[in-house]
């Protein structure tokens, strides 16, 4: 919105307004603009939770430590999602579709994550809804996403359907895949990334902090993927600076570093009010929605594979539950004392604020190890 009306309506008469052309000024505009807004409506926004006796409820057979917690405000994604939305609406160019669709599955996601919230507030408990339920609906906007990416003209066709694989360069050794099988694939990358992110937010600021680290590094990815300048190279050649590194060069990209930096900055403002002792906490509508734009993320940039390692954090956490469930399952015995893995940590007797920030720590070095894959090619 603000980048229509200062760089197509008023930059022809106020020629200073045509700094907003360039990505790398609005990156910053939408990182300002979505911490701003968390700073200020943050206090009314979790006050009114209070009124409304939004509070947390604690699984009975979690750590005894987090009944203290019962009753915490909970639902406080939606200020995440809210100044996202603003901050992306106001700066980024809302013709790009690669933007409209990350925007569409990270607030679709956060509405299945709200009705999950409701559910819990409402009936006082900790089930919320169905979770074969909720995971059909995931898969059904995942995949309507998926299919109208790889079958529309949204991406070029030298790069539709091609897997970027780390540490090769992308022009001469990629994995094409059949449409059907790359949309599937994109799905479940969505689905997966956004029950993992669910599944980390277990502590206060543990799913906020990595997402943060997500959404700066997919920051990168996404300006060097899309980016216009060209580089003189030996021979008198110019080359995009996408096809310098040997990365997909994705026409458009380059906006999705403006959605990037609006997650960075939402979720940087959260943190304020989140960080142990929270005194909000994000509930499904946060992470569902956060993990959905991670994904979508990672498949629009091409990095679905990088985001192993980017979001290795989460993919830990995830296999944590998935080995601790069939190791139980199919030999009747614990790998650990309780999935996920943070749990774990707790019940050794870790205090929380120290699994959180060795956790986050963990998160940066991954996601440096996933910046340097684009260097080693």
């Amino acid at each position: 919105m603000l980048f229509w009306l200062f760089y197509d309506v008023l930059s022809p008469h106020l020629s200073w307004l045509r700094v907003f052309r360039y990505p790398t000024t609005r990156i910053l505009a939408a990182a300002i603009t979505a911490l701003l807004l968390s700073f200020l409506i943050g206090p009314w926004f979790i006050e009114r939770l209070k009124r409304g006796q939004i509070g947390q409820q604690i699984r009975d057979d979690g750590p005894q430590t987090h009944k203290k917690k019962a009753g915490t405000p909970t639902m406080g994604g939606s200020l995440i999602l809210f100044c996202l939305v603003v901050s992306t609406v106001l700066w980024c160019d809302l013709r790009n579709r690669l933007v409209l669709l990350a925007l569409f599955v990270t607030v679709v996601f956060g509405m299945i994550g709200f009705a999950d919230d409701y559910a819990k507030v409402t009936k006082k408990n900790t089930k919320g809804l169905s979770g074969k339920m909720r995971l059909l609906i995931e898969f059904a906007i995942a995949g309507a996403a998926m299919a109208y990416l790889f079958y529309s003209d949204v991406l070029p066709p030298s790069i539709r359907l091609h897997l970027q694989l780390p540490f090769t360069n992308f022009y001469t050794s990629t994995l094409v895949l059949p449409a059907w099988a790359y949309a599937a694939f994109g799905a479940f990358i969505v689905v997966g990334t956004a029950n993992a992110v669910n599944l980390t937010d277990g502590l206060d600021g543990l799913a906020i902090g990595p997402s943060i680290i997500n959404a700066a590094t997919f920051l990168v990815f996404a300006y060097l993927a899309g980016v216009e300048t060209t580089i003189l190279v030996a021979g008198g050649n110019e080359l995009t600076i996408a096809q310098y590194l040997h990365i997909a060069h994705i026409p458009g990209a380059a906006e999705l570093a403006i959605f990037c930096a609006g997650l960075f900055g939402a979720g940087v403002g959260f943190l304020w009010y989140n960080t142990y002792p929270a005194q909000v906490f994000m509930g499904d509508v946060g992470s569902l929605s956060l993990g959905g734009a991670i994904g979508m993320l990672a498949v629009l940039t091409k990095n679905e594979v990088v985001l192993a390692l980017v979001g290795g954090l989460f993919v830990i956490e995830a296999l944590s539950v998935i080995i601790q469930v069939g190791s139980f399952k199919t030999r009747g015995k614990r790998v650990f004392r309780m999935a996920p893995i943070h749990h774990h940590y707790e019940l050794k007797g870790w205090e929380e604020p120290k699994i959180i920030v060795r956790f986050w720590l963990i998160s940066i070095l991954l996601a440096l190890m996933a910046l340097g894959t684009l260097k080693l090619r």
